[in-house]
């Protein structure tokens, strides 16, 4: 009879069974799992240990069962890199170096100080959202900012809401359902994530009328255009894209001049509206809310986290007749802001009052205005610590590059920029082979304990430093140095 085989006598490895997968009651009075029961408590441990002790056994049933799988101090580190993954929040602070400063997918705006603790006060403290504290009665929540909002932009009188896809929405709802607006239709934008003005337009009831051609569109188009169910002229800012060449459009003071004999409003979608003069700064040109009010719009809306570099919100400014009807809408309330958006808003609208600080106190505009000498110093002086945790596979440049503002903002105009380049293997090695080096840096950035969020292009992987802030400078740092790929 030929002798029994072992796994020793041919080579294999050694197997596990079921019966030395331990219970949870034995996992759970180990001296060294008690850490993890005071950092998660024993039902969120408890729920992650059967999990992974029904897999034992899924392995062991499958004959993939090793006695390392079942060690105390395996089972242990397994468990706690699984909770810490599971107590990972989703939203997570992350490295902005695609070179789009104001992108939306990762947030747009960056508050200054002045709004974070403004938003931590009223986190943690009772506050007077809907209190008046001259009278004892109840308040308005737009008077939180409404007094600075009008000082700002020469309007007589604002509200805000969630964003401003939701105040363009109101606006036509409250003023136009049931009725015709009359829009270019060159200005039919398609706001983002396929939100398009003819949309909103329809969900709020009103009727779009279409005038002019794409590129060129006259003051006689809308002045035949208008009867009696016109309830607006409406003028829509291009400020995701740009038309050139043979082109017209009609200005807002024109449009006045047509609607004034019919009693008609003239509003404004402005989008990415600013409320400064960016050219003093030396950024392209973008017409303000004031300048537009000015003009003879009635209402001008735009958005509170683009240019203006405040949180998410819609801001609706003009008229008082017109914004008290606005108010008066049951959508209203739907679409309203809490209190940290008005917490965030204010102190943000305040700091306009002094645009003296502006560059300085205004995140947003301090990115934006970061000077191309600086960014360049930055990006030289983390070269050679990116190339040392990369080593021989990637090769790294400090080379010039563009930003752009991003959000709809501005959309041809660049930036002159400067950061890091990475190219994988030498100059002979391309195609695939070199796309999936770049995919897998890419990736491990990405999995970084604070991610590393970049941009890839003509075969390279780009690090544009501008939105690399000096304080954060240290920890980017740190982090590429344990950067594994």
């Amino acid at each position: 009879m030929a002798a029994a085989t072992t796994p020793a006598a041919t080579g294999a490895a050694p197997q596990a069974s079921a019966s030395d997968i331990p219970s949870v009651d034995r996992v759970l009075n180990l001296a060294d799992i008690k850490p993890l029961l005071a950092l998660y408590g024993r039902t969120q441990l408890t729920a992650a240990l059967r999990k992974h002790l029904d897999k034992l056994r899924a392995d062991a049933l499958a004959g993939k069962l090793i006695p390392a799988d079942v060690d105390d101090s395996q089972l242990i580190d397994i468990l706690e890199k699984q909770l810490a993954a599971a107590s990972r929040l989703h939203l997570r602070a992350l490295f902005n170096l695609t070179g789009t400063v104001l992108h939306t997918n990762l947030g747009r705006a960056l508050l200054p100080d002045e709004a974070v603790q403004a938003v931590v006060s009223a986190l943690t403290c009772p506050g007077n959202l809907e209190f008046d504290l001259e009278t004892g009665g109840r308040g308005d929540r737009d008077s939180l900012v409404e007094d600075v909002l009008c000082e700002l932009t020469g309007a007589e009188a604002a509200t805000v809401v969630n964003n401003n896809a939701a105040a363009v929405l109101l606006m036509l709802n409250a003023l136009a359902q049931k009725k015709e607006v009359i829009v270019s239709r060159g200005e039919l934008v398609e706001i983002g994530g396929a939100f398009r003005i003819p949309d909103i337009m329809q969900r709020a009831g009103a009727k779009l009328v279409e005038i002019g051609s794409t590129n060129r569109t006259h003051p006689a188009d809308y002045a035949n255009a208008i009867t009696a169910r016109t309830a607006m002229l409406m003028k829509v800012h291009c400020s995701n894209y740009a038309i050139s060449g043979f082109t017209r459009s009609v200005e807002v003071s024109t449009l006045a001049e047509l609607a004034q004999p019919h009693g008609l409003p003239v509003t404004v979608d402005l989008g990415s509206g600013t409320l400064v003069d960016l050219t003093q700064w030396g950024l392209p040109g973008e017409t303000t809310v004031r300048e537009t009010i000015r003009q003879g719009a009635d209402l001008v809306t735009f958005s509170g986290d683009k240019l203006l570099g405040g949180p998410q919100a819609g801001l609706i400014v003009g008229r008082a007749d017109l914004i008290r009807r606005i108010k008066k809408n049951p959508l209203k309330r739907a679409l309203r802001v809490g209190k940290l958006t008005l917490a965030a808003l204010e102190p943000v609208l305040r700091l306009y009052l002094a645009p003296k600080f502006l560059a300085e106190r205004l995140t947003t505009l301090r990115l934006l205005t970061r000077s191309q000498t600086a960014i360049k110093a930055q990006s030289e002086r983390l070269l050679p610590v990116l190339q040392n945790a990369l080593g021989t596979h990637y090769a790294v440049t400090a080379e010039a590059m563009s930003s752009q503002i991003g959000s709809g903002a501005l959309p041809v105009d660049q930036l002159p920029s400067h950061g890091l380049v990475i190219r994988a293997g030498n100059a002979t090695n391309g195609g695939k082979r070199h796309g999936r080096a770049l995919d897998k840096l890419e990736k491990a950035l990405r999995q970084l304990p604070r991610p590393v969020i970049g941009r890839i292009a003509n075969d390279a992987l780009w690090l544009d430093c501008r939105c690399l802030e000096q304080h954060d400078e240290a920890l980017f740092s740190t982090q590429l140095q344990g950067l594994s790929t």
